[in-house]
C-alpha cells in the first residue's frame, strides 16, 4: 500500500509540474509518467483519464490554499495581503489557475463554488455588522481583492506589463494592494470623515 501512495505522491508531483506548463490540452501523460518513474498505465488506473489528472491536482492545491490563507472578513486588506503573498510565492498554482481558466475543459470545481459562495455570504455578514463598508456587493469586493492580489503574478498581462518596478518592490506593492482594499471596504461615512 504504502508504495502505490508513494507512486500517486509522485505522479501528481509531476503531473502539477506538467499541467502548469502546459495546460491540459498541451501536457502530455508520457512526460507525467516519464518524470515520476512509473508506467503510463498507472495513471490511467489511479486517475482515468487526463482532465480527471489535472481536476485532481488543481483541486488538491486549492485545498492547500483554503486551509493556507485565513480567510477574514472582518480584515479584507489583510486577507488581500496574504493572497499577494501566497500568489507570489506559488508561481505554478497561478500558472495552474489560468490554464484552467483558459481552458474551462474539466467540470466545475464544485468545492471552489462552495468556498466562493461562502466568503461572499461572509462579507455580506461583515457588513451587516457595520464592520466592512456597503458601497460595493460582496461579489465586487471579492473579485478586487482576487483580481489586485494576484495581478503582478506572471500570468497577469498588466500588472508586471504596467508597473514595471513592482517586482523589484514587492513589500511596496503589498502594502499599496492593502491600502487599496482598506480604502474600498471603508463605508461612506468614513470616506467623508
Amino acid at each position: 500500500m504504502r508504495n502505490a501512495e508513494a507512486t500517486r505522491k509522485r505522479i501528481l508531483e509531476a503531473a502539477m509540474k506538467e499541467f502548469s506548463s502546459f495546460g491540459i490540452a498541451g501536457a502530455r501523460v508520457d512526460r507525467i509518467a516519464k518524470n515520476a518513474g512509473c508506467n503510463k498505465n498507472l495513471i490511467y488506473i489511479y486517475f482515468e483519464n487526463k482532465e480527471t489528472l489535472f481536476t485532481t491536482v488543481l483541486q488538491k492545491h486549492l485545498t492547500r490554499v483554503y486551509e493556507e490563507i485565513d480567510f477574514t472578513p472582518e480584515d479584507l486588506p489583510g486577507y488581500a495581503a496574504r493572497v499577494f503573498d501566497f500568489a507570489m510565492t506559488h508561481p505554478d498554482l497561478m500558472r495552474l489557475m489560468a490554464w484552467y481558466s483558459l481552458e474551462q475543459r474539466v467540470g466545475t470545481l464544485t468545492e471552489r463554488a462552495t468556498v466562493q459562495e461562502k466568503k461572499i455570504k461572509e462579507i455580506m455578514e461583515a457588513q451587516n455588522a457595520g464592520l466592512v463598508g456597503t458601497t460595493f456587493t460582496p461579489g465586487f469586493l471579492m473579485t478586487t481583492i482576487m483580481a489586485l492580489a494576484t495581478a503582478w503574478t506572471a500570468t497577469n498581462p498588466f500588472g508586471l506589463s504596467h508597473d514595471l518596478d513592482a517586482e523589484k518592490m514587492p513589500i511596496e506593492t503589498r502594502e499599496a494592494i492593502v491600502k487599496a482594499i482598506r480604502l474600498i471596504t471603508k463605508s461612506e461615512e468614513d470616506i467623508a470623515n
